[in-house]
């Protein structure tokens, strides 16, 4: 290129200073759009428990590969923040609330890197990351060991078949034991682990690392850490490293064919074969190789970059299935895509997360097979609509760098495309693809939700309207039982930060409550009415007679109300009975025990009587009333409450103290099941006493327990509960003895 060309395409200033920062950066901006061979990409997520270090980890990386000129610590005191936590919130909490994507160089290799939160309640931003990624690294704390979200991101990269590295981190934490997080890993997500790092002390003592495959030291110089020093191994811990590294050729012959041979034969297996063979391993899932390092203090961060390019897969290595002709059952024929980056085969792409930002939405998607340029139409396979490319970005943080085109094995973003999560992109309007979709958990808790102001309305809906789109386990309804908006997340803590979001960004203050439960009213026994409505207040008055029998209906029709016309003759014109039947409806809205909803009664109109000249439908209307109200005076009521069906996940040291628990709630536990140290109990529970049960069940189980709830059945009430509705709703009518003395 020349340098006019270069000079037109930096846009030059006048000043020559500024002319060559402006072609330094044009030159860093060259360097990142450079299109690599597939064998030179690796697409990576990190993921781990709660403050295990990832953030502070993917700092270093992009740092040490040069994409960031400084580190700044994930609560640090220059106000600064991790590039990677680029929301206010997340900078001022410590926690990443959204996983976010960058992309850095190291050793010509193009690595992605998508950072997760560790939270359990932002557990989607893991699953969507983990479905697009070819590779994992697996951060564990050295002092926490496997913890409760640890063996759900275990459990996502299984459901997903992502290949791990383990990386424990934090080796100058007091009490660093990385020999107890071995175990861990061994006994509770059953990994063939093994370490392939000793560390060189521990705590304040921490140095460096020892390389059992290449049987060196590393130490970490600078004042960054940023020159790896290579040294012999001291004398005191060559005993070890030689036992250590035979225990790593163990585990690796177990699984590997090549270099179990060369283990029964006796052979000594070459630095070559060994690395050869971790990466075969890691591939197909069968070996774990465990990192060591802290990444606070700048130690052991370069090593893992190393392992990254050795051991993890290259999107070429990677069989991803697309579903041909995809029927509404679900079947369909499955053909292996093509990650040739040759431009031979047709573009399809997965949207795997929406963003709305200040230019509009912007829709994250993984490319597997194909070339997609700017310009380009793309259809999506689900709808059908074509969209035109306008602009192509790859993402680092919240900054954007346009490109001009992308290829099979890049994660890339879109702006203006109207789609969901999860949704296939293809060039081809007639290729009928469709990509494994991603698993979306059921939202745990509920809560309600309004804004403080009323004038904030329009906000608070395109809030709503957002935030639901972008986070499918973000679930908005409205009760009409109830006459309350609620919102549904995976806990309390997604639903706050939620509500903080909408404060911040909107402008829009709201409150979040306990939501109430939906109760409802019912007959016990069957009781006859004969009701008369007569007004007369000169001109046409109002004349309507009804008699008949209101009935409860069986118990697994408690949620219904049923209409029976049984009259015979004229007494009741049939041009009324729609009348009837409106007002025994209308009454039943709102019950009188407890003004919840009327369910699960039969109204039988046997007989009445008529007038020529004042009946009239509404007279009809007002009759029926009437008979239900003089029903609900003669008549035993109580009041039903919906029971949902609750199923626990939990490991087996925590079963008793969990029964225990859901006895206390009211619940009554109709099975069990265990298998590999996890524990599901089977429950119904009345929904009043579900709430909070998330916090608490965490709490109990370590974070380990999870648990979903479905509607079951509505069912009587105990009789504490029913008074105490009773007596509430009586308090707010205004109908206690001691307020109508008051009124008086």
């Amino acid at each position: 290129m020349s340098i006019f060309n270069i000079l037109r395409a930096a846009k030059v200033f006048k000043t020559s200073g500024k002319i060559f920062t402006q072609i330094e950066g044009y030159s860093s901006y060259v360097k990142y759009a450079e299109h690599k061979s597939l064998e030179k990409i690796r697409n990576i997520g990190i993921s781990a428990h709660i403050d295990s270090g990832k953030t502070t980890l993917t700092e270093r990386i992009l740092y040490y590969t040069g994409r960031i000129d400084a580190m700044h610590e994930v609560k640090g005191k220059d106000n600064v923040g991790a590039v990677m936590d680029s929301m206010e919130l997340e900078r001022q909490r410590g926690i990443t609330i959204q996983s976010a994507a960058t992309y850095t160089i190291w050793k010509e290799h193009n690595i992605n890197i998508i950072d997760t939160p560790g939270h359990v309640d932002f557990t989607v931003e893991v699953e969507r990351a983990l479905r697009v990624l070819d590779g994992a690294i697996l951060v564990l704390c050295a002092v926490g060991g496997v913890q409760s979200q640890t063996l759900t991101v275990n459990r996502q990269m299984k459901r997903y078949n992502v290949p791990c590295l383990a990386f424990i981190n934090k080796l100058d934490r007091l009490a660093a034991n990385p020999e107890r997080v071995l175990k861990q890993m061994r006994s509770k997500l059953n990994h063939n682990a093994a370490f392939i790092h000793l560390p060189i002390g521990l705590e304040k003592d921490c140095e460096g690392i020892l390389d059992l495959i290449e049987e060196r030291a590393i130490y970490f110089d600078g004042e960054y850490g940023q020159t790896m020093r290579y040294d012999e191994i001291p004398q005191d811990r060559r005993t070890e490293v030689k036992e250590r590294k035979h225990e790593l050729i163990e585990h690796l012959s177990n699984v590997d064919e090549k270099l179990g041979e060369l283990f029964l034969e006796e052979k000594t297996p070459t630095v070559s074969d060994i690395k050869q063979a971790v990466r075969r391993t890691v591939i197909k899932r069968s070996f774990t190789p465990v990192l060591l390092g802290t990444a606070l203090k700048n130690k052991g961060v370069q090593p893992l970059l190393d392992a990254v390019l050795d051991y993890l897969p290259n999107p070429g290595e990677v069989e991803n299935i697309a579903i041909l002709n995809e029927k509404k059952d679900g079947g369909g024929e499955t053909i292996v895509l093509d990650p040739a980056r040759d431009g031979t085969k047709p573009f399809v792409g997965l949207a795997f997360k929406l963003e709305v930002s200040k230019f509009g939405q912007l829709t994250y998607l993984r490319c597997y097979q194909g070339i997609l340029r700017r310009g380009e139409l793309i259809y999506n396979a689900r709808t059908g609509r074509k969209v035109k490319i306008s602009r192509l970005v790859r993402m680092h943080s919240n900054n954007m760098e346009e490109v001009s085109e992308v290829y099979a094995g890049d994660i890339f973003a879109l702006f203006g495309v109207d789609c969901a999560s999860g949704d296939t992109f293809v060039n081809d309007n007639k290729l009928q693809l469709s990509l494994e979709s991603i698993h979306v958990p059921d939202p745990v808790v509920s809560m309600s939700i309004k804004p403080k102001n009323n004038k904030d309305r329009d906000n608070f809906s395109k809030a709503v309207a957002r935030f639901t789109k972008e986070d499918p386990t973000f679930q908005f309804r409205y009760d009409p039982d109830n006459k309350e908006t609620l919102v549904s997340g995976m806990g309390e803590l997604h639903l706050e930060i939620y509500a903080q979001r909408m404060e911040r960004e909107y402008n829009c203050p709201v409150e979040l409550g306990k939501p109430k439960v939906a109760f409802r009213e019912t007959l016990m026994s069957a009781c006859d009415f004969d009701y008369l409505h007569k007004k007369q207040s000169g001109g046409a008055g109002q004349y309507a007679r009804v008699s008949g029998i209101i009935e409860p209906l069986p118990p697994q029709q408690n949620t219904v109300l049923e209409f029976s016309d049984e009259t015979i003759g004229t007494n009741v014109p049939k041009q009324f009975i729609p009348g009837v039947e409106r007002g025994f409806l209308d009454s039943c809205q709102k019950g009188f025990l407890s003004g919840h909803k009327v369910s699960g009664i039969k109204f039988r109109l046997h007989d009445g009587a008529h007038h020529i000249v004042d009946s009239s439908e509404l007279a009809f209307f007002l009759a029926a009333k009437g008979a239900v109200k003089d029903v609900f005076e003669e008549g035993a009521w109580q009041i039903l409450e919906p029971i949902m069906y609750v199923e626990v996940v939990l490991p087996d040291e925590f079963h008793g103290a969990i029964i225990g628990q859901l006895n206390k709630r009211g619940g009554i536990v109709t099975g069990t099941e265990g298998a590999e140290g996890w524990t599901t109990i089977y429950a119904e529970v009345p929904l009043n006493n579900m709430f909070g049960y998330a916090g608490e069940l965490r709490s109990m189980t370590q974070g380990k327990g999870e648990f979903s709830m479905e509607y079951s059945r509505y069912s009587p009430c105990l009789p504490d509960v029913q008074e105490q509705l009773i007596r509430k709703y009586q308090e707010e009518m205004g109908l206690l003895p001691d307020q109508k003395k008051k009124k008086n």
